[in-house]
């Protein structure tokens, strides 16, 4: 629910905050607790590469915002404070990360606007969650994994969200969460390859498992520009064309309706946000940023103008993404 009215200016949708206090993450967190080490962030042993206050430090985002020339900022926890580990405690991690944000958004006039969390592991718990959240103000959404354990979109508790989502008039971003695998140990590959294919397995569980023909009304947005999903959607329409298997489950081909999703801008590559903008129609594309992570488009309003819709259109894409 949103009733200050929003500053003026491009609207970011893919940031992320964490407070301090929270920096232990959710029991069962598979990488371990962030902590800072001499100033710079690390999520175990694993350093983040950005200071630990551009995480935290509300100050040091509204001042990246004045640099990128961004108008307003929507907030969700790293992904790797997801509660996906299933373990006791979590539910009450999710309640602490919502207040805190909520906090964070009502006090910014405007500039922040709030992504909250759910737990993963208990429908009802995630719903009573879900009805917070759509009652607190400055809050617009949630934020979600697209994979958890061995399922995507279209089956178990995250199917449930999408349907609570749309009953409730809560947006949606998934973001992935740089899930390991031995093939993978090397190169940053969990995040340089990972991410884009977790992205792109939740975008087609999504268009081939029928959800937005069920849930016509669900606002959903991809980050990173949907991963590897843009160059894979010719063939999941051909596949959808001469395959029942792949169009069991849905009535209409993925090309058709890839349209009515939303993505970010965040593809580092002008090539790659040119066939996004393409398929997904002037109305899809949002700008984003991934602060403050050092995979962050590093100009994102320039990024996404000089190669995607312009600032209007990015503006009020966002705004219909986020219920506005």
């Amino acid at each position: 629910m949103i009733s200050t009215p929003l500053a003026q200016g491009v609207i970011d949708v893919h940031a992320h905050w964490l407070p301090a206090e929270l920096f232990g993450l959710p029991p069962g967190a598979p990488y371990g607790r962030m902590h800072d080490r001499d100033g710079q962030l690390h999520l175990g042993d694993i350093p983040l590469s950005i200071p630990t206050r551009a995480m935290s430090d509300v100050p040091a985002i509204l001042e990246d915002m004045r640099t990128a020339g961004v108008g307003v900022r929507v907030l969700s926890a790293p992904p790797f404070a997801f509660p996906v580990g299933g373990m006791p405690g979590a539910g009450a991690f999710v309640s602490a990360f919502n207040d805190a944000l909520s906090v964070v958004v009502s006090d910014a006039d405007g500039r922040l606007v709030g992504l909250g969390m759910a737990s993963l592991d208990d429908s009802d718990e995630t719903r009573a969650q879900m009805e917070r959240l759509a009652g607190t103000d400055g809050i617009a959404g949630i934020a979600i994994p697209p994979l958890l354990a061995d399922r995507s979109l279209d089956r178990g508790i995250l199917r449930h969200i999408l349907t609570d989502a749309v009953d409730l008039n809560l947006a949606v971003l998934v973001h992935p969460m740089q899930l390991p695998r031995p093939e993978w140990s090397e190169h940053y590959l969990p995040n340089l390859i990972g991410n884009p294919v977790e992205s792109a397995t939740a975008v087609a569980a999504l268009l081939l498992g029928g959800i937005k023909e069920e849930l016509p009304g669900l606002r959903i947005c991809f980050v990173h520009g949907g991963g590897c999903a843009p160059g894979l959607l010719g063939r999941w329409t051909h596949g959808w064309h001469t395959r029942a298997d792949v169009r069991r489950h849905s009535t209409r081909p993925p090309d058709e309706v890839f349209g009515e999703l939303f993505f970010d801008s965040v593809t580092h590559d002008p090539a790659l946000l040119g066939l996004l903008a393409a398929h997904a129609s002037g109305a899809g594309v949002v700008c984003g940023s991934d602060y403050p992570f050092d995979m962050a488009q590093p100009d994102p309003v320039r990024f996404a103008t000089d190669h995607g819709p312009d600032a209007g259109t990015l503006t009020a894409n966002a705004r219909a993404f986020l219920g506005l």
